[in-house]
């Protein structure tokens, strides 16, 4: 049974105050989330964990029916310089992964993370899973699982918008499932 009191504690403890749980049955995943992705982002078939290196929508939809339990996490950050929002990112994503450890560490052997931003643990990426060489801490954003983050976190009432320019107070979103 899950303790999300104790849970919370945990998060807490981690440096993490700004998040809101979640029924898994409340993400929504579309298909046009991975035609972004495809058309678009520049990530797109050049990281091992974005698609098309990620599994199918479909498979992605039954992969979020799984849980019981989803943390969304959420992160506010403004910076000058724009491409200063890696190394924040890369931190930010570091910190959540060795939170999903210490969950799984509790007994949550189904504890997966998706973090705010794509991986960029390496300096050059494989561009293929298997040649990967961070395989267990590199994860997939909830984007290249097919996450719509807009309609998933609004309904929460957390903020999201399109940022016209990366001098705009960024909100940025991870999803931890636990079960």
């Amino acid at each position: 049974m899950l303790n999300k009191q104790k849970m919370e504690e945990t998060f807490r403890e981690k440096g993490f105050s700004d998040f809101k749980w979640i029924d898994p049955k409340r993400i929504i995943v579309s298909q046009w989330v991975r035609l972004k992705c495809m058309f678009g982002c520049p990530e797109f078939g050049n990281s091992a964990v974005c698609p098309p290196n990620t599994p199918s929508v479909l498979d992605c939809e039954k992969f979020f029916q799984e849980y019981k339990n989803v943390v969304i996490f959420r992160f506010e950050k403004q910076l000058e310089d724009p491409e200063a929002r890696h190394k924040w990112s890369k931190e930010i994503n570091m910190k959540l992964l060795n939170l999903e450890k210490v969950i799984f560490l509790e007994g949550y052997v189904k504890a997966f993370l998706l973090p705010i931003d794509s991986c960029y643990l390496c300096e050059e990426c494989t561009s293929n899973l298997k040649d990967c060489k961070n395989p267990k801490q590199s994860r997939p954003t909830p984007e290249g699982m097919a996450v719509d983050l807009f309609s998933t976190v609004t309904q929460v009432g957390y903020p999201i918008k399109v940022l016209k320019d990366y001098t705009e107070i960024m909100n940025r979103y991870a999803l931890l499932l636990i079960d």
